[in-house]
């Protein structure tokens, strides 16, 4: 028997980062949607013990030790209900690895679901955002899915209302960008000046509510975007050209470097893919429209 779970990429269309904590993570207010890019992993009894593999694009750079939060999902699980973990994880890619979409906590909420239907564990909603919180501050939202609030550190969800469906376009760039070191740059340039408590635009929440891009436009914004241009400053190139090719709205996908652009509508978004692959700043495009379930047995 194998369980395959399907679970999604996000864009944040809101990243609001308040000061460092003295425990080193910042408080967020972290508007999350999840788009139609996925990664597939199955879970399939193993006699030889935990094993990881991985194909699809990128995979090359997808750890296959127990330092993947696919495989740190299974251990987590395992150890809450006294069990060891003999389970086979394959990731099937297609989520951007270091690209700011949370392709690794797609990957973790994908494990841990997979096992619990696996090993019919019965954990709770409960208890698996529990283990979700613990892997990282993205997992619990790659198992919710649809649209969220994320405080904290950006693991407490507030599930959000959404009126429509988004269109999305995303540059991938020609190599990554470390989360660590974006929040280091974002500290550094941050010093010396106060930073305000991070709070959720209320008019970004009712564009969603009402499934208006024109005014989701208006308010999407990205406190870490100063912080990846600083350390990857080609990424400019990218966004300017998405933003002639008539994107509504541009900005770095959570600590980047893929870059998000929102389109009126689905052939909006392949005219704005279409310039971008033409114009030389990024290695590949992909368009996806969201709201989307989160991590689903397929």
């Amino acid at each position: 028997m194998s369980v395959t779970v399907r679970v999604p990429a996000k864009v944040n269309v809101q990243l609001a980062v308040g000061a460092a904590r003295p425990d080193g993570f910042h408080d967020l207010a972290n508007v999350f949607l999840a788009v139609a890019l996925y990664d597939e992993v199955t879970a399939t009894p193993s006699p030889d013990g935990l094993r990881i593999t991985c194909e699809g694009p990128d995979a090359a750079q997808v750890p296959l030790d127990r330092t993947n939060l696919a495989a740190r999902a299974a251990i987590a699980l395992a150890e809450r209900y006294g069990r060891t973990p003999d389970v086979h994880l394959h990731i099937a890619k297609d989520i951007p690895v270091a690209g700011g979409m949370a392709g690794g906590s797609a990957d973790g909420a994908g494990a841990l679901l997979a096992c619990d239907t696996l090993w019919g564990t019965g954990a709770s909603r409960e208890e698996l955002l529990d283990i979700c919180a613990e892997l990282g501050s993205d997992v619990p939202f790659s198992l919710v899915g649809g649209a969220a609030l994320g405080t904290g550190r950006g693991e407490k969800l507030t599930e959000l209302e959404v009126g429509g469906t988004f269109h999305w376009v995303f540059a991938m760039a020609s190599r990554g960008l470390s989360t660590p070191a974006v929040f280091r740059e974002f500290d550094r340039l941050a010093e010396g000046r106060e930073i305000p408590e991070p709070v959720a635009s209320q008019e970004l929440l009712r564009a969603l509510a009402k499934g208006d891009a024109q005014a989701l436009a208006a308010t999407v914004s990205n406190d870490l975007q100063p912080a990846a241009l600083s350390l990857f400053p080609e990424l400019a190139d990218t966004l300017a050209a998405g933003r002639a090719a008539g994107a509504l709205a541009s900005l770095v996908s959570g600590s980047g470097p893929t870059t998000a652009f929102l389109a009126r509508d689905a052939e909006a978004a392949e005219a704005v893919a279409a310039a971008l692959r033409a114009s030389g700043t990024c290695r590949d495009v992909r368009t996806a429209a969201g709201p989307v379930p989160g991590a689903t047995v397929v």
